[in-house]
C-alpha cells in the first residue's frame, strides 16, 4: 500500500424520515465510484444500533483521484441532494496512514 493513498471517512446522519432515501443514495455510488481508476476501496457502513447514522470508508490513490472522484457526475449529483437528507452538513475527513 503506497503511503500517498489517502484514505477518507465521511460520516452522514439522516433526517427523520429520510434514511432508505439517504441508504438508497449512497448505494447507487459504489458501483461506478469502485470502477474509477483511482479507487482502491469505497464501503458504505451503517450504524447497527443508529440506523440512521451511515459511514463511507475509502481509500484513494492521491489527490488526483479525489478530486477526480468529487468531480464526476454522480458524486455531483449525490453532494446537491445531501443538504435536503442529513441532519448535519457532510462530515468528510482524510487520513493518511502512520503506522
Amino acid at each position: 500500500m503506497s503511503e500517498k493513498h489517502i484514505r477518507a471517512i465521511a460520516h452522514l446522519g439522516a433526517r427523520p424520515n429520510k434514511t432508505e432515501e439517504l441508504g438508497a443514495l449512497l448505494t447507487s455510488l459504489l458501483a461506478p465510484t469502485r470502477k474509477e481508476q483511482g479507487c482502491v476501496r469505497f464501503e458504505l457502513q451503517q450504524n447497527r444500533d443508529a440506523p440512521t447514522e451511515f459511514a463511507i470508508v475509502s481509500e484513494w490513490r492521491g489527490e488526483d483521484a479525489v478530486r477526480h472522484h468529487i468531480a464526476t457526475g454522480y458524486a455531483q449529483h449525490a453532494l446537491r441532494r445531501l443538504p435536503e437528507l442529513l441532519t448535519a452538513p457532510l462530515d468528510l475527513r482524510f487520513y493518511r496512514c502512520v503506522g
